[in-house]
């Protein structure tokens, strides 16, 4: 079955369910009760059952290489978010939280960026909601905050970082390369060094549809272990670190086609549109890292 049929099948099941709860409200309370009763027992035999699967799959080594397939597929993800197995990872949640806030922020002149979760707290940066808007900053940042605390209740904070430019996926027809040498590029470079950011390696180095690992060494911090990934026309960076058992990833295998990098270890995909989210493993994404581009260099920050 192919990802569009599979797409279908999955919005097909989900206009049922809408109809059939429909269908049930409209009935007279006695009937309704009748369903609902019935409906809740069928869910709960089906989630017992899914949980003792889920468990024994899990238990064994075979059983768990099956499982992450298995929830790649989205009919049976669905079934498992349903009857709640599985949860969507704090990344999702805090972004589909922003997303249904978005609307407001963007009739009064603001938007918000979400940047990361490290040790319950979310770091987001925030724009416009200033001069001549209605929306003051303050109101802006109580208005993200209030929506992330309720999607995600084990928050303990929400820090506004500054708006810099950390891009962290840069299309490479995008890129207009300067002669090297000259006094813009040395006072860029020297902005970006007092800024965290390190020199990792030449664009030119990085041919599409592979990968190089780099160590990034910031003056005042531990060395980090990054890949600098060009594959479809865009470069990016991530820790070095496959997020199920943090293998590294010199090796991974990439698909500009689907748009994924694959550790060889356990054949887990983690997509490059989305941050690194994997395909097959919820809630395990790769730790993205912000990117520039100077001079046909490439600069990663290692503290994204």
């Amino acid at each position: 079955m192919t990802t569009v049929e599979q797409a279908t099948d999955v919005e097909r099941i989900a206009e049922r369910l809408d109809a059939a709860e429909g269908a049930v409200r409209d009935l007279d309370p006695k009937a309704r009760a009748a369903a609902e009763e019935l409906a809740e027992a069928l869910k709960s035999l089906t989630t017992s059952t899914l949980t003792t699967l889920v468990r024994r799959l899990r238990a064994d080594e075979r059983g768990r290489e099956l499982l992450f397939d298995l929830v790649d597929d989205p009919v049976v993800r669905m079934g498992l978010l349903v009857h709640g197995i599985i949860r969507p990872d704090p990344m999702t949640l805090a972004a589909q939280a922003l997303d249904r806030i978005r609307p407001t922020l963007h009739s009064h002149g603001g938007d918000v960026e979400l940047s990361h979760l490290e040790e319950q707290i979310a770091y987001v940066r925030l724009t416009g909601a200033c001069n001549g808007c209605s929306m003051s900053s303050v109101t802006l940042r109580n208005l993200v905050e209030e929506s992330l605390r309720a999607a995600i209740p084990s928050l303990t904070a929400v820090e506004v970082l500054p708006n810099d430019p950390t891009p962290t996926v840069i299309p490479v027809e995008s890129i207009r390369v300067r002669p090297a040498g000259g006094d813009e590029v040395a006072a860029r470079e020297a902005e970006l060094e007092s800024a965290g950011w390190c020199r990792a390696v030449r664009r030119s180095q990085v041919p599409d549809g592979e990968l190089r690992a780099v160590t990034l060494q910031p003056a005042d911090g531990p060395a980090v272990e990054a890949i600098v990934v060009h594959l479809g026309g865009q470069i990016t960076s991530f820790v070095n670190s496959c997020a199920h058992q943090a293998r590294r990833l010199d090796d991974a295998l990439l698909d500009a086609g689907d748009m994924t990098i694959t550790c060889p270890g356990h054949g887990l995909s983690f997509d490059v549109t989305e941050g690194g989210e994997c395909r097959s493993l919820p809630g395990a994404t790769l730790q993205q890292l912000p990117v520039q581009i100077v001079d046909d260099t490439v600069w990663v920050r290692p503290e994204g």
